[in-house]
């Protein structure tokens, strides 16, 4: 479904500020898998997110979607295909629009392409009002409020929406409840949850949660130094304790984790 084959990239190249982000990376997702990643600041997850996104061309190797080579689309040919969610609540919306408007850019985006003159019609409008609604919220009864005036869980459950209001090929997740409250934060990875497994939707979501990376999803991924260095799935992923993710990153990477955050988390 999703294939990154020997992936490099280096920013800088030939400064003082080279940095090698991602090594000779390969990774095979199957339709409807839902990855997690863990590891340090550095070690390349939201690197690897932005590459298959195409916020930037790779340097070497090739990315497929689908059985497509996207390796040199465009990012907003990509985003017909890829939904996506930041750290930042305050990314992935328009503030000064409405909940309906907002709902009907993600929309059109995603279900017509660059068709001219779309229109959202009455039945565009129940619907999006009947989707607000499953996130119990109270949202479906302010669709004509600005989105600015939203809770940051609030925006970041409506982006959750505007992402996979048509269910895209793959959802790419960011740490996207890193910035919420614990509650709220909850609330939305729930809510991710029943919308991955409703469309089966393949994901990919870094978090700083080593229980939560082995609770979710189907997979397992840890990253250090621009490479991925651990894949557990299984019955083997089922029977991880978090002490024992350490220890397989520990000879993976040849290194013991050293993130306080995530140790913390």
């Amino acid at each position: 479904m999703l294939s990154l084959e020997h992936i490099k990239k280096t920013f800088h190249p030939g400064t003082v500020n080279e940095k090698c982000a991602m090594r000779d990376l390969s990774l095979h997702l199957k339709e409807g898998d839902f990855a997690t990643i863990i590891g340090s600041n550095g070690a390349g997850k939201s690197t690897m997110l932005n590459a298959i996104a195409g916020s930037f061309y790779v340097d070497e190797g090739s990315i497929f979607l689908n059985g497509k080579n996207i390796t040199f689309e465009e990012e907003y040919k990509r985003s017909r295909m890829i939904g996506r969610l930041f750290q930042d609540p305050l990314k992935g919306t328009a503030p000064h629009m409405t909940i309906e408007e907002n709902l009907a850019l993600a929309y059109l985006r995603a279900s017509r392409g660059s068709i001219p003159f779309s229109r959202i019609s009455k039945r565009d409008k129940a619907f999006f009002k009947e989707q607000l609604s499953l996130l119990e919220m109270g949202l479906e009864d302010r669709m004509k409020q600005p989105v600015g005036i939203l809770s940051g869980g609030q925006r970041q459950a409506l982006t959750l929406l505007m992402a996979t209001l048509v269910p895209p090929k793959l959802l790419l997740l960011d740490e996207h409840t890193a910035a919420l409250d614990p509650g709220t934060a909850e609330k939305v990875l729930d809510l991710t949850r029943k919308i991955v497994e409703k469309n089966h939707i393949t994901c990919l979501m870094v978090t700083h949660n080593m229980q939560q990376a082995l609770e979710l999803g189907n997979r397992t991924l840890m990253m250090d130094d621009g490479n991925i260095v651990l894949d557990v799935e299984g019955q083997e992923r089922m029977d991880m304790t978090v002490s024992a993710l350490l220890e397989k990153f520990r000879i993976g990477a040849g290194k013991a984790l050293d993130n306080d955050r995530i140790l913390l988390s």
